[in-house]
């Protein structure tokens, strides 16, 4: 028997409950994994909060984790004792499960098991986002929201990496501060008021070339006021909530574009993930980019972990450890 935190209902931290599973045999086409690190997500709580409905009778959340292969099924060319990590919408808080082979990929020996944890689904939603949500050019002025969250200290540096300039917002002195050492030209303390004035003021009568907005509810109207001309508003969360009161004609001043994109759809083709993942991987692996702001949990402290994620009172990323 393995381990693992179960929801029978949705609700806050508290449905998540240390509960015996069974682990079955890998068939074929499938992997057996023990799991060594499990990353902490916003959409693992919109899970548990039923935001997302859940497509079984109970819900084991949690999208990303590294681990060990300790079986295979049949057909699998993956050897066992590999070091592999993985993206999926559910269930990776447990000791152990299986998945299809064709969702992991290969860790190289550069990426620490916490890192590759850290990094499944904010960096690769980082990796879409600047190369196919909107494609970065060198000289572009790019907004993003929540800098100093996991995926938004990945964004600053992949952003200044492509020669763009990167503003971000953050809430409170230390998020600011934590941003600006992660690639971005300018941060924002927007707990000390209204961004836009300032965002408009950097980026000039251009405006943004694009705005990475994860927060939603609170920040959207603001997002598209900082846009310049065939600007793109990329909505890509909704920690603040859900999106309320947009139409069309919002995107009237300025001819501009918007998409509501999600990771599973670039990387729904296993040619995709791996692409994507190799970009990723490599860039982490020579230094390019850091994964440097973890914050590491006993897998027993998930439910805390979740509500600390949605009070704000994290920064970068939080792994969790069986």
């Amino acid at each position: 028997m393995d381990m693992a935190f179960v929801a029978t209902r949705p609700g806050g931290p508290e449905v998540l409950q240390w509960t015996e599973v069974e682990t079955p045999v890998p068939g074929p086409g499938e992997v057996l994994l023990r799991h060594t690190a499990i990353g902490v997500n916003f959409i693992d709580t919109y899970f548990r909060s039923g935001l997302y409905p859940w497509q079984e009778k109970t819900l084991i959340p949690g999208g990303d984790a590294a681990g060990v292969i300790e079986a295979v099924g049949q057909g699998v060319d993956l050897p066992v004792g590999a070091r592999v990590a993985y993206v999926m919408r559910t269930g990776a808080y447990r000791t152990r499960r299986v998945v299809p082979a064709e969702r992991v990929v290969l860790l190289p020996d550069a990426i620490p098991d916490a890192v590759a944890a850290s990094i499944m689904l904010k960096g690769l939603t980082a990796q879409y986002l600047v190369t196919s949500s909107y494609p970065v050019k060198a000289g572009d002025t790019v907004l993003v929201h929540a800098a100093a969250g996991g995926v938004g200290l990945l964004l600053g540096q992949w952003l200044a990496l492509l020669g763009a300039t990167a503003i971000g917002t953050a809430g409170g002195p230390d998020k600011v501060a934590l941003a600006r050492r992660h690639g971005y030209a300018e941060v924002i303390d927007y707990t000390a008021g209204d961004f836009v004035p300032r965002v408009q003021e950097i980026a000039g009568p251009k405006g943004c070339a694009a705005v990475y907005d994860s927060v939603g509810r609170d920040t959207w109207r603001g997002s598209l006021a900082c846009l310049g001309r065939f600007g793109v508003f990329v909505n890509f969360g909704q920690s603040s909530g859900p999106i309320e009161g947009f139409g069309l004609p919002d995107l009237a001043r300025g001819s501009l574009y918007a998409c509501r994109p999600t990771l599973f759809d670039y990387i729904a083709d296993r040619a995709d993930l791996q692409m994507r993942a190799a970009d990723l991987f490599g860039r982490i692996a020579a230094g390019e980019i850091r994964a440097d702001v973890i914050t590491t949990r006993p897998l027993s402290e998930a439910p805390q972990a979740q509500a600390d994620l949605v009070a704000r009172r994290t920064t970068g990323a939080t792994v969790l450890i069986p």
